[in-house]
């Protein structure tokens, strides 16, 4: 390791960035601490080198920093300290205890900027996760060592999801060890007691590590917080073999910080403002999670964003699309009609649910129920487009049915208590209940033999259909 190298030039300060000459070569993302003349120490690191200066970034904020501080180069990047004891534990945006606890005593420190996966290195993912949402569960099933994001708007109830997701989120039929590492970035206070007061009210805190950056905490924190999650989860996985679901909220807040880090840099910026190698960069979290060949713990990513007004075309969640594997939309429409979670489950999609589901891993109905309901949502949805034009007397009494089923769908199926669990097969029962208001044959994306044996018929046969 390179002796400690310390300055004092300092010749500017632009928001969180420390610009300092150089007098020596200093590495790339190399871990700084910051002495001010009161002998307060602050922590940074290397952000760009070039022949004339130095750009640090300071995680804390920068008031007190003047030309008299001294810059420390430690010669080493940032590094996490890991250990098997850390579930339970909540921590800040660079690693340090929130919860009044002594910091972690590592076992290990791993850095934080961590590598994607070697595609060549990379398991198919094929194993479900019941998350207790049939939205999730029924119709965008995720499957362990996927990155499937959910889109979500201002004001929608995302953060809630998050929570209910954490608490009841397990690998079913595996005795196998499953744990959540849960990272919120830019969160208000208040917002961060009702997760920390939920966490410990249902014991959900005992197989969590939690990461919570605040709103009032300096920015630059958010673009650290998600890697420190990361390396956690990759530690619990690939070392101690956990089967590991990583919740990021909210990704959104981390662009913006890498939008104000651009601009104070000076960057040309990109589409809206946000940096050109914003691509990259969340590619470089995305890619993270998976499962690796050999290896027996795996990395499940559930990335949480919301698009500014509602625009799934702004470049964070557009990116995000063509990164993960599929997407989870929450639904404005829904939640304004107090239904939760307002998933909205036609635009919304999970590209490896077929790996996951079927006989053997759910049920053998699942596949065949799910294309049903997702044919006479869709069509009982258009239906309720043209009463508005026509009226509700002039549709047929097949046409009303759809119209019945998707009412049926939304208050049955999509709706459910924030703190209930239902079982996967709960969550393709409920589905069946619902189809019993299609006639039967109405049912052609259902093979015979499975029409057979989980078809209601008779409840439409009592109401005369």
């Amino acid at each position: 390791m390179r002796k400690i190298k310390e300055y004092q030039t300092i010749n500017k300060i632009e928001g969180p960035l420390l610009f300092v000459q150089k007098v020596e070569s200093v590495g790339y993302k190399e871990y700084v601490k910051i002495k001010l003349p009161s002998g307060e120490i602050k922590r940074g690191q290397v952000l760009e080198t070039s022949k004339d200066f130095v750009i640090v970034q300071v995680f804390e904020n920068t008031q007190g920093i003047d030309k008299h501080t001294y810059v420390h180069f430690s010669g080493e990047t940032l590094k996490m300290p890991v250990s098997s004891n850390m579930f339970g534990r909540i921590l800040s945006g660079i690693g340090k205890p929130r919860d009044g606890g002594i910091e972690i005593i590592p076992e290990e420190k791993l850095e934080i900027q961590g590598e994607v996966i070697n595609p060549y290195r990379r398991d198919v993912p094929k194993d479900f996760i019941q998350t207790g949402i049939s939205t999730i569960d029924g119709m965008n099933t995720l499957i362990r060592g996927q990155k499937l994001p959910i889109f979500s708007g201002s004001g929608l109830p995302h953060n809630e999801l998050a929570l209910q997701i954490t608490k009841q989120a397990k690998v079913r039929d595996s005795n196998e060890p499953f744990a959540v590492v849960f990272c919120a970035i830019g969160i208000t206070q208040e917002e961060a007691k009702q997760f920390i007061n939920e966490f410990e009210r249902t014991g959900a805190l005992e197989r969590c590590v939690v990461f919570l950056n605040l709103a009032s905490d300096p920015s630059i924190e958010r673009i650290i917080i998600p890697r420190m999650a990361l390396t956690a989860a990759e530690y619990l996985a690939y070392e101690l073999g956990y089967h590991v679901l990583t919740i990021i909220t909210d990704i959104t807040n981390y662009c913006e910080a890498l939008l104000e880090i651009g601009a104070a840099r000076e960057e040309v910026p990109g589409r809206r403002g946000y940096p050109g190698y914003l691509y990259t960069d969340l590619a470089s979290l995305y890619e993270r999670a998976g499962m690796i060949s050999g290896k027996k713990g795996s990395v499940t990513l559930l990335p949480i964003l919301t698009m500014p007004s509602d625009d799934k075309t702004h470049p964070v969640p557009d990116l995000t699309g063509y990164i993960t594997e599929g997407q989870i939309f929450v639904s404005r429409s829904l939640h304004n009609r107090n239904i939760y979670p307002p998933i909205d489950v036609l635009p919304s999609l999970s590209r490896l649910m077929n790996q996951g589901i079927g006989k053997g891993k759910t049920r053998e109905d699942h596949k065949a129920l799910f294309n049903q309901l997702y044919s006479a949502y869709a069509e009982g949805l258009e239906l309720r487009g043209l009463i508005n034009i026509v009226g509700k007397d002039a549709l047929s009494k097949r046409d009303q049915r759809f119209l019945d089923f998707a009412d049926s769908f939304e208050k049955r199926f999509v709706k459910q208590g924030r703190n209930e669990n239902r079982p996967i097969e709960t969550t393709l029962d409920i589905g069946w209940e619902c189809l019993s208001k299609v006639p039967e044959d109405d049912l052609s994306r259902v093979p015979k033999d499975i029409l057979d044996r989980y078809y209601r018929r008779e409840e439409t046969e009592h109401k005369g259909y």
